[in-house]
């Protein structure tokens, strides 16, 4: 009998990895996310009370491997959605077995994966009605949380109200614009420093503002305005200092993350089926090294999740996460050099797998990572 993943495999193999051409060219459409409902992927880190897979951090990363390698832009999409789910179910103790944190979390530069929150403060036994469609896969969400790294300079306003808050300002990224139905946004109390997760329904009050981007441009990806929007009480995920969400920060974006080795694999699998031999060499080369970088990310990750998380081998962690990119940056290279000049056509993956790994060095970019991106860069023999 087919697992979950195996399924994820196949849809992705038959349908997702010969579109990604065109998905990019027109965006990830409304039929995608319908079919990764149907496949149980909107809720796969839920628990069967939910409906869902309840899904293990082995085979969640492997999903984000699968999703990632096959159509980058529709992993960008599914990814700001799917570690959320996780975090829900942690929210609601009485229904939270079998969701663990997700390791691929999301995505956007923006919106990559982010603390989690705090239980929530109404420590309400069961979910509201928003929060429970989600954790059944019936709603697609965006994610607009990561503008917290840039407070004070920029960050979306949290304001208490008798009942809840009020969410106010401009969220960099949020990628599924347009297929989402509800956003999940950290937004800040600046008097007290406090960081408040909420769901924010799309509606009239959240406005985009279509980016021109360079790399994932079928994901959909806008500018989004929040204008004063109410957030009720029972939408709240958690609340957290300032301080305990940084502290969860630094690590959640230093790891190498599962679609950076999903994107490697599929360009691998592409240099291995070449037909010139110094490409197929290429491929046997680096398909040790990518196993390597891989097995220690992931080992190390785990490691540092067991510790608290935070800044625990920060250095080792931030080093991995270069050399992965950079492992990206020289496959997609040498796919490009071994297909020519029609590795640049639109119609041709090399140069859409080398955008992608572009893209894969600003999402989930902090200012630690980017620190050590350049520290690397100017070290690098000449």
């Amino acid at each position: 009998m087919a697992t979950f993943v195996d399924r994820i495999e196949e849809y992705a193999g038959r349908v997702l990895e010969p579109a990604a051409l065109k998905t990019d060219q027109i965006g990830v459409p409304a039929r995608t996310i319908d079919d990764l409902a149907q496949l149980g992927a909107l809720n796969h880190l839920a628990p069967a009370e939910y409906g869902g897979a309840g899904l293990g951090i082995a085979d969640d990363r492997r999903v984000h491997e699968i999703i990632a390698g096959a159509c980058f832009n529709t992993w960008l999409v599914w990814a700001q959605h799917a570690p959320l789910v996780g975090r829900l179910a942690a929210a609601h103790p009485a229904f939270s077995a079998g969701a663990p944190a997700s390791p691929g979390a999301a995505a956007s530069p923006s919106a990559a994966a982010s603390p989690s929150a705090a239980a929530s403060p109404s420590g309400a036994a069961s979910p509201g009605a928003l929060v429970e469609r989600v954790l059944r896969g019936r709603v697609l969400l965006g994610a607009g949380i990561s503008d917290v790294r840039r407070f004070p300079d920029h960050y979306i306003a949290a304001t208490r109200t008798p009942k809840g808050w009020v969410f106010d300002g401009t969220i960099s990224w949020v990628s599924g614009w347009g297929l989402n139905e509800a956003l999940t946004v950290s937004a800040v109390e600046a008097s007290t420093n406090t960081v408040v997760t909420a769901l924010v329904p799309v509606s009239s009050r959240t406005r985009g503002e279509p980016l021109r981007l360079g790399a994932v441009s079928g994901s959909r990806t806008e500018r989004v305005r929040l204008d004063a929007i109410d957030v009720p009480e029972e939408d709240v995920l958690g609340t957290q200092s300032i301080g305990a969400w940084r502290h969860a920060d630094i690590g959640t974006a230093s790891d190498a993350r599962p679609h950076h080795f999903g994107l490697a694999l599929r360009v691998l699998k592409e240099l291995k089926s070449a037909s010139d031999p110094q490409a197929r060499a290429v491929a046997a080369s680096w398909i040790p090294r990518i196993a390597r970088l891989r097995a220690e990310a992931y080992s190390l990750a785990d490691e540092a999740a067991a510790a608290g998380g935070g800044p625990y081998r920060i250095d080792e962690r931030l080093a991995l996460k270069v050399a992965s990119g950079e492992a990206l940056g020289t496959l997609t290279r040498a796919l490009l050099a071994a297909r020519s000049g029609h590795g640049i056509s639109g119609d041709d993956t090399a140069q859409l797998h080398a955008r992608n790994a572009l893209f894969a060095l600003v999402q989930g970019q902090s200012a630690a990572v980017r620190s050590a991106q350049l520290a690397f860069y100017a070290n690098a023999p000449s």
